[in-house]
């Protein structure tokens, strides 16, 4: 994106910012190359801190059900603190950040949006006390084959996906989250089902295997391991049998 000025309180002095990623879309588990380039404006200043976070869009954070007005982090990483930025001169980083085998998915089945899924790069400056966070750069984040083997399996079965809501804490079927926050992709079941209610299903990923959380009613372990359509299909489908057609 174009270099910002920020913190507009500096006025005709204010230094400008510009972060570009290397990409446009990510999976879980892969590297963010982020080039920070902060310009100073008409006087020397005083970075006291740079940051990157990696942001979601919380369901619990906002007060109208569209919006993104208040996204929590995902990842927090300091980049550099209490440095000098002279008038006029550029000063450039290169940021490396991991993104988390549960990072939010914002697309699936291919490169199908999914409603509700946001996720961004946030840069954040302090100077004299004060904070801007306004370099925002949103990205896709797009399903690990085996989640999308799982997801086209669930659509197979009939299971209707209606949108996506990240949440914070850490979902009860969970046995190896490490992170605090959890995303519910819901969907409607199928008609056999009889079920006028939606499955809040959730996906927990590691780098060899994931859970499939189905709501508080149970875990379904897969490994990535000679996944394919058909084993997705038969498992998921006696999975979910078992616990909601007793």
């Amino acid at each position: 994106m174009a270099f910002r000025k920020f913190l507009s309180a500096l006025g005709v002095n204010a230094p400008e910012v510009e972060t570009v990623l290397d990409r446009d879309a990510y999976r879980p588990g892969d590297r963010v190359n982020a080039t920070v380039t902060l310009r100073g404006g008409g006087a020397d200043v005083r970075i006291a801190r740079l940051g990157l976070d990696v942001v979601t869009r919380f369901e619990d954070l906002e007060p109208v059900e569209t919006e993104w007005a208040n996204p929590g982090r995902v990842v927090s990483l300091p980049v550099a603190e209490d440095f000098e930025l002279d008038a006029g001169k550029e000063h450039v980083l290169q940021v490396p950040v991991d993104l988390p085998w549960e990072t939010p998915l914002t697309h699936f089945l291919g490169g199908r949006r999914l409603r509700g899924g946001r996720v961004a790069v946030r840069t954040e400056v302090s100077i004299d006390d004060a904070v801007d966070r306004g370099d925002f750069d949103e990205f896709a984040v797009h399903a690990l084959p085996p989640q999308d083997v799982a997801l086209q399996a669930f659509a197979d079965l009939g299971y209707r996906f209606d949108e996506a809501e990240v949440k914070q804490g850490t979902p009860k079927q969970a046995v190896a989250s490490r992170v605090n926050y959890w995303q519910e992709i819901e969907m409607w079941f199928p008609p056999e089902y009889g079920y006028s209610s939606q499955l809040e299903f959730v996906f927990n990923a590691r780098e060899s295997d994931m859970d499939l959380i189905f709501g508080n009613a149970g875990r379904l372990t897969m490994a990535y391991d000679g996944l394919d359509p058909q084993r997705a299909r038969a498992e998921i489908d006696a999975y979910s049998r078992s616990l909601f057609l007793r």
